[in-house]
């Protein structure tokens, strides 16, 4: 094998590497004067959540909360799919049009069924 070809994957993670590393570096390295450990009653209110800035981390969430983000993420990953299907669909033909037809009835079910449990009713 030649190692000219493993040239593109190093730069790819090296490049990656230094996305991840250098702004950390950089954003250690110029806050020190700027103030930000100079606590005041500004930075610990509360700004765009409305949470207090310090609160017990250990607080309950409602289960609900976690079901609906599950939720997201299911339809979200659905839609994923459905764009390179739709592209390719010509392509696929039948076979590939029912195969995603049994995942959408899959996605289907679960949705039916969450909406029964009540998991997308907000009290």
């Amino acid at each position: 094998m030649n190692l000219e070809q493993y040239l593109p994957v190093l730069l790819f993670i090296l490049v990656g590497i230094g996305v991840g590393v250098v702004p950390q570096l950089l954003g250690h390295l110029f806050a020190r004067g700027a103030g930000f450990h100079k606590p005041d009653a500004a930075k610990y209110s509360a700004y765009e959540c409305g949470f207090e800035a310090f609160e017990n981390a250990r607080m309950k969430f409602d289960v609900r909360y976690y079901l609906v983000a599950i939720l997201f993420i299911l339809f979200d990953l659905e839609i994923a799919f459905l764009f390179p299907w739709a592209v390719a669909l010509h392509d696929i033909g039948p076979v590939g049009f029912w195969a995603m037809m049994v995942f959408l009835l899959i996605l289907v079910v679960g949705f039916v069924y969450e909406w029964k449990k009540g998991a997308l009713d907000w009290e």
